[in-house]
């Protein structure tokens, strides 16, 4: 035997054997992978809510309290507006109040005066009536009077009319005040929810129009994962179910999870999905929600993995338990 087919045949021994061995593990691997019957598998990605923290009016963002990464409670204060030129406005609306006030005290002075020369001049002409019907006084005497009385009682009624105004004035900066001391507590940012500040967009000195984002911040007690499923599983799924999660950064643990939400109505699946003919296939979303996202911190919103879920009373299998 020749020395090449000697080493030939030493390396085509140990070849052969590493493919069967390969093929050997690939089967074995694919029947462990293999889902049992009444168990269906989608890809999607960890998610979490997220909540934008923006400026309500517009203005100058004075102070930023907190940074990214930081755990906020609901309530506490995360950042301040500028709000010295609210405050200046604030100070006039009220002052405008104050002076409404001290009208409407001497228009109500005024209007008593008004009634009590009515009185008077009401008084009169019944006199000047019961003098005329005995001959004592002449028709003008009488026409004068009724002039005066007449007079007398428009003046109670513009005297009324100021009030109104006034009181609609004090009404109106009234409403002033509290639309400024709204806008002043507005310019205090605040955590709506308990969360972590996911990214910080803005900093002190900074002009923010209405709207313009300060914070993105996430609740990390709200983790999800969004499938696009066939109606062949959909129909077979109920609100409430248990599912299990299973990243890809944390193969060996199944994250417990149910399912939350079901789609009515189907769609063309999402361009993330990788190949095309994926995507031209009508599926129906299903929400996954962590049970207890605290459990495993090292899951992080949007780490890639595998969503599960039963559509059959069987038991999960070992590596899904």
């Amino acid at each position: 035997m020749s020395s090449n087919h000697r080493i030939s045949h030493y390396f085509v021994i140990p070849l052969a054997v590493l493919l069967i061995a390969a093929g050997g593990f690939g089967y074995w691997k694919s029947q462990h992978d293999r889902l049992p019957e009444g168990i269906s598998m989608g890809n999607g990605r960890l998610e979490a809510t997220e909540v934008q923290i923006a400026a309500k009016i517009p203005g100058r963002l004075a102070e930023v309290l907190i940074d990214e990464g930081d755990r906020v409670t609901q309530g506490q204060l995360l950042a301040r507006m500028d709000t010295r030129t609210l405050e200046a406005s604030r100070a006039q609306a009220e002052a405008e109040v104050l002076r409404a006030r001290q009208t409407l005290a001497a228009n109500e002075a005024n209007v008593q005066l008004r009634q009590s020369e009515k009185l008077l001049a009401s008084q009169e002409l019944t006199r000047f009536r019961q003098l005329a019907k005995r001959g004592f006084a002449s028709g003008q005497q009488l026409d004068q009077q009724q002039a005066r009385y007449d007079t007398s009682n428009a003046a109670v009624v513009a005297a009324q009319a100021q009030v109104a105004a006034a009181k609609a004035a004090i009404g109106s900066s009234q409403a002033q005040v509290a639309q400024l001391t709204s806008e002043i507590d507005d310019s205090s940012l605040r955590a709506p929810i308990n969360g972590v500040i996911q990214l910080r967009l803005a900093e002190p000195g900074e002009v923010l129009g209405s709207g313009g984002r300060v914070f993105m911040m996430i609740d990390p007690s709200d983790q999800y994962m969004n499938l696009y499923m066939p109606a062949s599983v959909v129909g077979k799924l109920t609100v409430g179910s248990e599912a299990r999660i299973v990243l890809d950064a944390l193969p060996d643990r199944a994250l417990p999870a149910k399912v939350t939400f079901v789609a009515a109505k189907s769609q063309f699946t999402p361009k993330e999905v990788e190949t095309r003919d994926e995507r031209q296939k009508l599926v129906f979303r299903v929400k996954l929600r962590l049970t207890d996202p605290g459990a495993v911190p090292q899951a992080k919103p949007g780490m890639p993995g595998a969503g599960y879920v039963r559509t059959a009373d069987v038991p999960w299998p070992a590596n899904l338990q």
